[in-house]
């Protein structure tokens, strides 16, 4: 019986040792926490909101609802798997061509044109969106501000002076501590940038992002060094190995199937970007009321052809095309303008889309004017100068039939705020509605 025993306890281990041969460690992920800090996650809050209604006083913020919503899905993503409080996060775009990005306590976040055209793909725009994020999750701007406190005012410690009524950063400003937006709230650490980077991988992975791409932004931007528009080194100090710790981590968070890289969105939303008129260099202001746009390059005389989801068309190969919804934008550089007080405005090229009928009683006029009044709506000066009706022959296979489609074309005149400063009248924009069958 003793024999029997053992042979089974032998057994029984060979088993044990077999299995632990077979199944793979279980990832092992680098664990972060905030430091030590004064503030309350609340006054976090309360700190960035103040701070972040002074930068947008002096912030050239581009004030594109597009741009910005698209930021702000992206952003409000990866934040959701950011641990440690759960911060009113908001994301908006300046209107700067430099490489740069800096969130404020809170969950303030504010993204450089600059940085969007110069991602390739959106995975290396989320990593800088997620380094962000990290700063506010790790609470390290209240971190830097609780030690400028403690070596500073170690009294209003003590006192217990902080937290009362009134302004917080004015009761900081009392004890001589200078926390604007440009101040010590974005000092941070090269300690801090490398916890920064951690967490942004572990971010993007758990996101479903490729984060190595995540790496190759930043091997990018520190090829190019001091110049190409980059700055942001100049407020994130570069830790030795950058690259190198962040490939690390990827390992230890072990393989994941299904990440990605990219989205339409992301291209759509750079293209609009490139389409805008260069923002203004660093250090000037543009002046308020000024309309001056720069007159686009004459059309070239070849054409590209552009293929949507329900039409097709020809265009001038020196314009751009940004897609949206069932149609998009076709416009030249410099053809989207900034408008006065704020927004852009299609001023040179064309909008061409459809609008499929939701309603079976409604009319195709009425379809055409529903989506007039859109446009009218995005691009305020704008009025309609014609309207014609169409046949389009519809692609064999697409439709319940192949009857052509009936569709009313409206034309409506590029007059706007915007384009004054030009020389000559800008060529009209075609919105096309399309009926849901023939014959009405």
């Amino acid at each position: 019986m003793r024999r029997y025993a053992h042979r089974m306890l032998a057994t029984a281990l060979a088993a044990l040792l077999l299995l632990s041969q077979t199944v793979p460690a279980a990832a092992k992920r680098t664990e972060l926490k905030p430091g030590w800090n004064l503030f309350s996650p609340q006054q976090d809050i309360e700190l960035g909101r103040e701070a972040a209604a002074e930068a947008e006083k002096q912030l050239p913020l581009l004030r594109d609802a597009r741009v910005d919503s698209y930021l702000n899905r992206l952003g409000k993503k990866l934040a959701a798997e950011a641990p440690g409080h759960k911060y009113p996060y908001q994301f908006k775009a300046i209107n700067d061509g430099s490489i740069n990005a800096f969130a404020l306590p809170g969950g303030f976040l504010y993204v450089n044109r600059g940085t969007i055209e110069a991602a390739e793909n959106e995975a290396q725009l989320a990593g800088v969106v997620a380094h962000e994020i990290s700063h506010v999750a790790l609470r390290h701007g209240t971190n830097q501000l609780s030690k400028a406190v403690a070596i500073r005012a170690p009294l209003a410690i003590a006192g217990g002076l902080l937290g009362g009524s009134g302004s917080l950063l004015g009761q900081l400003a009392q004890l001589g501590l200078e926390v604007g937006f440009t101040a010590v709230f974005l000092k941070y650490s090269r300690s801090a940038e490398t916890q920064a980077d951690v967490l942004a991988t572990q971010l993007l992975f758990d996101t479903g992002y490729e984060p190595r791409e995540y790496g190759r932004f930043f091997a990018k931007i520190e090829k190019a060094g001091g110049g190409g528009g980059v700055q942001f080194f100049s407020d994130h100090p570069n830790p030795k190995n950058r690259v190198k710790r962040v490939d690390e981590e990827i390992t230890q968070l072990g393989s994941k199937s299904g990440l990605r890289k990219d989205s339409e969105e992301f291209h759509a939303i750079r293209s609009l970007l490139q389409a805008m008129p260069a923002p203004p260099k660093r250090g000037e202001k543009s002046q308020p009321g000024s309309r001056e746009v720069q007159r686009p390059e004459p059309p070239s005389s070849r054409f590209r052809d552009y293929q949507g989801r329900l039409f097709s068309l020809s265009f001038p190969e020196n314009w751009r095309v940004i897609e949206e919804g069932n149609g998009g934008v076709i416009a030249p550089d410099g053809g989207v303008v900034a408008l006065e007080g704020g927004g852009n405005a299609i001023a040179y090229g064309v909008i061409a889309n459809a609008l499929e009928l939701e309603d079976p009683n409604e009319s195709l006029e009425e379809a055409t004017d529903r989506l007039v009044d859109v446009i009218q709506q995005s691009n305020p000066g704008t009025r309609e100068t014609s309207r014609r009706r169409t046949r389009l022959a519809s692609q064999r296979g697409s439709d319940s039939s192949d009857t052509p489609t009936n569709s009313a074309t409206a034309t409506v005149a590029a007059i706007t705020e915007a384009t004054i400063g030009y020389h000559r009248p800008l060529p009209p924009r075609s919105l096309m509605a399309r009926s849901g069958s023939a014959g009405r």
